[in-house]
């Protein structure tokens, strides 16, 4: 079958191209691929009672399917080049800001226009930062919430779906340069053939990116992966900060390694969740826009960025193998007291019990310095400490620290300023790309190149 464009990928970038594309050029023939399933078939069977371990589904449901991975998650979409990707770099900074205030309205129009839009922009707390050694960096946020998120998709879904041809449970095996500017596309499925093929796969899809770009002779660059914890601490201790700004992008560069170190994915009022990431159990973050959903705690990932040079490569690998650690000695995520982690004592679930910090996540009191490497968390100990000098309690013993969160990303592909690869039409844009990290950043490139083919 022969269609005007094939999109790989029913996640943000997928969406939004898909969308843009429509709504430029009604009479084009789209198709969307996906290995997932459809938004409201997605269902982990993890439920924490009868199956409280990854069984190791065909297709994960979290990760895969219409909204891709940011489906379940808590909807935060940040308008800035400061973090996200590096999208800026080859669009244009306005042009990248524009984009995302464009997704923003599209999100609003949606389903979320109820939602509020934070900024950091002429706030005091950037001031109390800096007087602290932090660096707090500038970003409007719009916090959609998982349950509102959910929403959004949901609707998009419901308008697309009349107009584009989704091809769900179904893996893209090859992709086939034809000519100039002729993709065929080979699935279980069969086959099908476009003039314009658009890769946006995701973190998930990162051996099959890979894999294809070997095949087609793509040049490809190592990037990096981030290791950290997800800090749990009463919400009261951030409130200051979280009911200005909800989402605060704080970096620092400790004394000791000159390690750079960053607070990442905060939840206010939120829950601490496990994330099954092609097998691996590691944890995250989720907060809601709903009162009635709220809880005591506020959570948020530290994270530590680490690059590597030659001759090792494999950086997802090295994440990989320390979540294998920590599920091999914890059953998946562990939970440890700051007070313990000091001390040199694992955390038990007495010592969990008697905490002032109530734990949102049933996670297995543990030790986390059997698991990660003593730098990194060298580094996370020293930024709880510059941390509570603006917001005292963060380094309290009680605070709780949940382990591993491990955020991977693709190899970087090589494309020119356009998300194009050396093949007229053959674009990899989002998360799959290496080029993105966040939401945001992920929709606005598949307007981009939307926007592109129908000039």
């Amino acid at each position: 079958m022969n269609y005007d464009v094939l999109i790989i990928g029913a996640g943000p970038g997928g969406i939004y191209s898909a969308y843009e594309l429509i709504n430029k050029n009604p009479d084009l023939k789209i198709a969307v691929f996906d290995t997932g399933c459809e938004l409201k078939k997605r269902r982990c069977p993890i439920d924490g009672k009868k199956v409280k371990t990854c069984i190791n589904c065909k297709t994960c449901a979290i990760m895969n399917g219409f909204g891709g991975a940011g489906a379940f998650s808590d909807g935060k979409y940040n308008i800035t080049n400061d973090f996200g990707g590096t999208l800026h770099k080859y669009i244009g900074k306005n042009t990248a800001i524009e984009l995302m205030e464009y997704v923003d309205k599209i999100n609003c129009k949606y389903g979320g226009e109820k939602t509020k839009l934070y900024s950091t922009a002429n706030s005091e707390f950037k001031r109390k930062c800096l007087q602290s050694d932090l660096h707090l960096l500038d970003a409007q946020v719009r916090h959609l919430g998982t349950d509102i998120n959910y929403v959004v998709l949901g609707n998009l879904y419901k308008e697309l779906s009349e107009r584009v041809d989704f091809h769900f449970n179904t893996s893209v095996e090859h992709i086939e340069v034809q000519g100039d500017s002729k993709y065929k596309i080979t699935t279980a499925n069969g086959e099908f053939t476009g003039d314009a093929c658009i890769v946006s796969v995701g973190r998930s899809g990162s051996a099959w990116i890979e894999q294809v770009c070997r095949e087609l002779d793509i040049e490809t660059s190592s990037n990096r992966v981030d290791i950290g914890v997800r800090v749990e601490i009463p919400a009261e201790v951030f409130a200051h900060i979280t009911d200005e700004l909800y989402e605060s992008k704080i970096v620092y560069k400790t004394r000791k390694y000159a390690d750079h170190v960053r607070t990442f994915c905060m939840n206010p009022r939120g829950v601490v969740v496990n994330e099954n990431t092609n097998g691996l159990v590691t944890v995250n973050g989720h907060s809601y826009e709903d009162p009635r959903l709220h809880t005591d705690n506020t959570n948020f990932a530290l994270l530590v960025s680490k690059h590597f040079t030659e001759p090792f490569k494999d950086s997802n690998g090295y994440g990989e193998s320390i979540a294998r650690l920590s599920n091999m000695l914890g059953g998946g995520v562990i939970v440890q007291r700051l007070g313990d982690l000091i001390k040199g004592q694992r955390s038990t679930p007495s010592r969990i019990a008697d905490s002032f910090t109530s734990p949102t996540l049933d996670a297995t009191p543990g030790d986390l310095s059997l698991v990660m490497p003593k730098r990194i968390l060298d580094d996370i100990i020293e930024m709880l400490e510059a941390l509570d000098k603006i917001a005292p309690g963060t380094a309290s013993p009680d605070t709780l620290l949940y382990g591993v969160e491990v955020k991977f990303y693709n190899m970087e592909v090589k494309l020119d300023n356009n998300l194009m690869t050396k093949y007229k039409n053959l674009f990899i844009i989002g998360d799959g790309s290496g080029v993105t990290h966040s939401l945001s950043h992920a929709s606005a490139s598949g307007v981009y190149v939307a926007r592109l083919l129908t000039q």
